[in-house]
């Protein structure tokens, strides 16, 4: 079972950059309404000006991320469910429970839910702290 409880954190771990905006609110008929990304840790990177970010992402049946980037690669693992991830630059990949994923920096993508169950994603972000998590289009 995951624990939703945030995380604890040390001062040493404490970034530099905003945190992420608040959720803005969607309507039922929205195909990104009730899809969540829950931020589980973030931490300076080894290298200097980068950031490290894990968050759980969950899209509901016959839901979708909707397109949007990241400002540095995205490293994911289907925990539960069907996804397919659809890129503006290339084919789209079908991914399934087990499956790991990876998402170059700045690539354009959109994670719909293709499955019978609430998908869940654990992503890992190593992004440019001065840069915002996520990019909407």
């Amino acid at each position: 079972m995951l624990d939703h409880r945030s995380p604890l954190h040390s001062d040493s771990t404490t970034a530099t950059t905003p945190d992420p905006p608040p959720a803005t609110a969607t309507s039922p008929g929205d195909p990104t309404s009730g899809v969540t990304r829950t931020e589980l840790q973030r931490h300076p990177s080894p290298a200097k000006g980068w950031l490290t970010v894990q968050t759980v992402v969950e899209i509901p049946r016959h839901k979708e991320s909707g397109r949007h980037s990241h400002p540095g690669v995205e490293v994911g693992y289907i925990v539960r469910g069907d996804v397919l991830m659809e890129f503006d630059d290339g084919p789209a990949q079908r991914l399934r429970t087990g499956d790991p994923f990876f998402i170059p920096s700045g690539a354009i993508h959109n994670a719909r839910n293709v499955g019978t169950v609430t998908t869940m994603m654990l992503s890992t972000y190593v992004i440019d702290e001065t840069k915002p998590l996520v990019t909407t289009y």
